[in-house]
């Protein structure tokens, strides 16, 4: 842990759709709050969604997705190393764009930085798009800012059919889902 570093807010978002999904999630979190440069502040509601950007089937099935807030006491690309690290120990194969996946761990926003380099944009730069982000930030965080879109609660539709809550991770993972 680099003392220098101060301390800032920011939000992950994460993802599964390969084994069991829950689990795999609580893994993930698991891992991260062991780290003693971050703190977990908040577990957004689970929602599951259609996969994007790679055609839904037996071998893509829907994804289990929420979002996290912590608090971390290192840089950004410090902690996206730490979220391929931990992507990497829960199964994680890179292959092709959109994939279907164990676990995807992705960082949404920390602090105030604006970055675009060395393989990280912040803010994301498509979170915003993406309902299966909007929702459970929206969740933890509904006056989160996006760049200048309006906050977090009022980019959320309500009507979207591919993103339904489905509970709180605990009850998903007693449910073995």
């Amino acid at each position: 842990m680099a003392s220098a570093v101060q301390a800032m807010i920011c939000y992950l978002s994460l993802g599964a759709n390969l084994g069991c999904r829950a689990r795999q999630l609580a893994r993930a979190i698991s891992a991260l709050a062991s780290r003693p440069e971050l703190l977990l502040l908040r577990v957004s509601p689970v929602y599951e969604t259609m996969p994007v950007g790679y055609a839904p089937g037996p071998d893509n099935p829907n994804y289990l997705n929420l979002v996290l807030c912590l608090e971390a006491a290192c840089e950004p690309l410090e902690l996206l190393a730490l979220a391929h690290t931990i992507e990497a120990a829960l199964g994680r194969e890179r292959s092709v764009p959109n994939a279907p996946r164990t676990i995807d761990i992705d960082l949404l926003a920390c602090g105030g930085i604006m970055q675009d380099e060395k393989g990280l944009t912040l803010p994301h730069p498509r979170m915003w798009e993406r309902q299966f982000v909007l929702a459970p930030l929206a969740a933890i965080a509904p006056d989160f800012a996006l760049g200048g879109r309006g906050p977090a609660g009022a980019l959320v539709d309500p009507r979207d059919p591919e993103v339904r809550l489905v509970g709180t991770l605990g009850d998903l993972v007693r449910r073995d889902l």
